[in-house]
């Protein structure tokens, strides 16, 4: 059902837009084909979220914002210099939320993993966050915030440069169409590293919670169940209190298995 899910993703946000401005320009006028390939993936997307998905958090919240804007700015009718910025604003956006999240100390990326790992109720989110605040991981966090920041800097530079060098015909012809389904599918497989690099740094930043946390013997840390872990944690700081503060985490852990 992930599978299919995910192929749906694909073909509604990145393949049926590229074929409607390549291919249905003509029979369909190109300023409609225009909006309807942006329109596509913004309705796919308010969709998922209000028939199929119908979860509200930080990730669809965020979601469903970009697409919102995305469908409004389609439309903007613009061509060269300012269709080069109405292409990148998208992009812009996300350098804005994730940058400032980051200057504030408060990196977006803690709030993938929070929302990811579903607390059970408002004691286990409000652990889960003091855990995240923690110096050495929330460096990770923000380390990872940072890197993906830049990265879509760059990102937005070379859309920018793509649009402004590729798309030079007027706004309303076939081939104005046809050069924006180009320079989309380029950041298309462009996106494909970024995404490898969000995972990259998402799996950093969780291997940085995980490891405060005691491991079970024989398991690796995506094996245990993180709750379970989390509880055990509590437990030796309570056992570490208990001892006048004078037992180490490890003293804690080592009475526990006794």
């Amino acid at each position: 059902m992930r599978s299919f899910k995910l192929l749906l993703d694909i073909m509604m946000g990145a393949v049926i837009p590229i074929v409607v401005l390549q291919w249905f320009s003509g029979p369909l006028t190109a300023p409609v084909a225009y909006v309807v390939s942006a329109l596509i993936p913004v309705g796919w997307v308010i969709a998922d979220l209000l028939f199929i998905t119908k979860r509200f958090n930080f990730i669809t919240s965020y979601t469903g914002i970009s697409a919102i804007v995305r469908g409004a700015l389609a439309f903007w009718f613009v061509d060269g210099l300012l269709f080069a910025i109405k292409d990148t604003l998208g992009i812009v956006l996300t350098v804005l939320l994730f940058g400032v999240s980051v200057a504030i100390g408060k990196p977006l990326l803690q709030y993938f993993l929070i929302q990811g790992l579903n607390p059970p109720g408002r004691g286990e989110e409000r652990a889960l966050h003091e855990l995240i605040r923690e110096p050495a991981i929330l460096r990770r966090f923000m380390l990872g915030t940072a890197l993906f920041t830049v990265v879509n800097v760059a990102l937005a530079a070379l859309n920018f440069w793509l649009n402004l060098t590729i798309v030079v015909d007027p706004f309303g012809t076939e081939t104005f169409n046809q050069q924006v389904a180009q320079v989309n599918a380029i950041m298309r497989v462009v996106s494909i590293p970024e995404m490898a690099l969000l995972v990259a740094v998402f799996v950093y930043a969780t291997l940085g919670v995980y490891r405060a946390l005691p491991a079970e013997p024989g398991k690796s840390p995506w094996e245990s169940d993180f709750w379970e872990l989390m509880r055990r944690r509590d437990e030796e700081r309570d056992l570490a209190a208990a001892a006048g503060g004078s037992a180490s985490p490890d003293t804690a852990r080592k009475a526990m298995t006794d």
